[in-house]
């Protein structure tokens, strides 16, 4: 089987991370094809290194620009490279813009899509990931769930159930994989901070950043953090921090670069409470025992929330900081969801060893 991966953004690469050696050990020949969506060397090259992914085989070159944009100008080069190179099958990783695209641009060129990470919903229409998942799905011929609710919520969309295959969540596969590589890391201590002695934050939803009062609401509980917290900005986010009242040293806050993948495990793994606003990253603290806080109206990853690990809250400074002193004080250990482990990639190299069903119409 001639398989495309299409990635594009951080989510993406880090979950293909364990999945391509994978792949070339069942004797699957797939390439990358990296959109470019994030295309700086701090939201892109350093995942790369950090994971030991092949280089990808193609690098499109897509940038930023509005969703309309960005997918559309994605769909068009990924168009011309599946139509010159006619894969068997393309596979689309996740929830981001270039998982739209690809599958777009696979499904009307009658190629195959496999969706890994399928299913996942927030029941949110306002999110653009929520969009990007329910079209992303509707199109593939194969989907890969990382959680059994994926398969229901598959099913009462009317979705073949012979087209759904419960791998579990390629995201923890890659956590634990990478767990021994940062054993000796002491991340922490280059910010001066002890392991167990900070909170780690990451705010970058448009649903937060977007809305002065939400910012200002999760600036205001930060700063007031019984613990340091520790705050990786991207450059660009940190103009609407400050408007909000944040700035690089902001009462117990203090923004810092981005990190790349290794060390942003390490430090989640060290960290006392992590709040947050990322689907990823909500997962990655689960696997680490951090106890989590997301702001946000609902969550896609609503296991990590069921099995104790997470806690949702609004965008609002009195439920923020409620939520984060009950992640500093609690107790609580968790059990692991089911399927969040080392063998996701080898179920779905099971799964594809097994032949992607094309949809009707395709034969003819």
């Amino acid at each position: 089987m001639r398989l495309i991966v299409v990635v594009g953004a951080r989510p993406n690469f880090i979950k293909v991370g364990p999945l391509m050696p994978a792949l070339a050990e069942g004797g699957i020949d797939a390439a990358l094809a990296h959109t470019g969506q994030h295309y700086d060397a701090t939201m892109s090259d350093v995942f790369f290194a950090d994971l030991d992914i092949p280089q990808p085989a193609w690098f499109l070159g897509v940038g930023s620009g509005t969703h309309a944009v960005q997918t559309g100008t994605a769909m068009m080069r990924l168009e011309e490279l599946f139509a010159a190179e006619r894969p068997d099958a393309v596979m689309v990783v996740g929830d981001v813009n270039s998982t739209l695209a690809g599958a777009l641009a696979a499904a009307k060129l009658h190629i195959p899509v496999v969706h890994l990470e399928a299913g996942l919903r927030s029941r949110d229409m306002s999110m653009p990931e929520e969009v990007n998942r329910l079209v992303t799905d509707q199109l593939s011929a194969m989907l890969l769930t990382p959680v059994r609710e994926g398969d229901d919520n598959l099913i009462a969309e009317g979705v073949d159930p012979e087209r759904i295959h419960f791998v579990g969540n390629i995201m923890a596969e890659s956590v634990l994989r990478n767990l021994p590589r940062i054993e000796d890391r002491t991340v922490a201590a280059a910010y001066d901070l002890k392991p167990g002695g900070y909170v780690l934050a990451t705010i970058h939803r448009p649903e937060n950043t977007d809305h002065p009062e939400r910012l200002s609401a999760v600036a205001t509980s930060l700063s007031a953090s019984p613990l340091p917290v520790l705050f990786p900005t991207h450059p660009r986010t940190r103009p609407k921090l400050g408007a909000a009242g944040l700035e690089q040293e902001s009462g117990a806050v203090r923004m810092v670069d981005p990190v790349g993948y290794l060390d942003m495990l390490a430090l989640q793994r060290d960290a006392a409470a992590i709040v947050t606003d990322s689907g990823g990253v909500q997962e990655e603290a689960c696997m680490v025992g951090t106890p989590c806080v997301t702001v946000r109206r609902n969550t896609e990853r609503g296991i990590t929330v069921g099995v104790g690990a997470n806690r949702l809250v609004l965008a609002s400074s009195e439920a923020i900081s409620a939520a984060l002193a009950d992640a500093l004080t609690s107790t609580l250990a968790w059990d692991v969801p089911e399927r969040w482990d080392t063998e996701v990639s080898a179920r779905v190299v099971t799964a594809l060893a097994g032949g992607v069903r094309p949809l009707s119409g395709y034969e003819g």
